[in-house]
């Protein structure tokens, strides 16, 4: 379904203080190594020669460090980020579950918002009424939907986000568990939603650092360190050359 071959990704970084950096060094932030473009740019290799085929149906952990490539591979399978060497041959739309604010500006309403979410989702505005009667329903918020999201708290906006982005299924799934649920009086439904939200996913592809939501979701795990896959396999066995067993 999804087939990488000999994928890298360079992101060019634009500031003046990466000239200050040294040619190469280990990029605690991304895993990959930083290298001199130009004089005004840094080149960050945030995946290299990557190898990998995806089955349809299959549910596949990342697992590594922070800046290990996760995150980049998610983006690169989502096409978010286009390759820099390589190909990507896919038959399916991988939705990426991994922004952590909303498509529109927090300045407009949650209704706005909400309204993006399912045109972007649908292509139309039929059957938005019903949509928005439920968002306003699971997420607590009530009235506050026709207010400025910057107005809201922190636990409401995060509802609504979780919400929203859990209100559609999908054929294939490109997951980061870092996009919160919401507040404590929240999380009991959220979690419910977010098992049922996953399991209806044809296939998934999920980052996480949870060992214990990484073996309920998943059976085969691809381990990444500087930007490369350093094993594909089982899950179990996956974990166990992560954490040197």
């Amino acid at each position: 379904m999804i087939k990488l071959k000999n994928i890298s990704l360079q992101i060019p970084i634009f500031t003046n203080e990466t000239r200050h950096l040294k040619k190469k060094i280990i990029k605690s932030v991304t895993g990959g190594l930083l290298s001199r473009g130009s004089a005004d740019v840094t080149l960050i290799d945030a995946l290299i020669d990557i190898n990998c085929k995806i089955d349809k149906g299959e549910r596949i952990a990342l697992i590594g460090h922070n800046g290990a490539g996760k995150s980049s591979f998610l983006k690169l399978v989502s096409k978010i980020y286009e390759p820099t060497k390589g190909s990507i041959d896919s038959d399916v739309k991988v939705f990426p579950m991994i922004r952590k604010g909303f498509l529109t500006n927090p300045a407009l309403s949650g209704f706005v918002a909400a309204k993006a979410q399912y045109l972007i989702i649908n292509k139309t505005g039929n059957g938005f009424g019903e949509f928005l009667e439920k968002v306003i329903e699971f997420s607590g918020i009530g009235d506050f939907i026709y207010l400025p999201i910057n107005t809201y708290s922190e636990g409401m906006a995060s509802r609504l986000l979780f919400t929203l982005l859990t209100s559609f299924k999908h054929e294939c799934l490109a997951l980061d568990e870092g996009f919160g649920a919401g507040d404590n009086d929240f999380y009991n439904k959220a979690e419910k939603r977010l098992d049922e939200f996953i399991n209806s996913a044809g296939t998934l592809i999920f980052a996480s650092h949870s060992d214990k939501l990484l073996e309920r979701y998943c059976e085969r795990g691809l381990v990444f360190a500087k930007g490369r896959i350093i094993f594909d396999g089982d899950l179990k066995d996956a974990l166990n050359f992560y954490y040197g067993k």
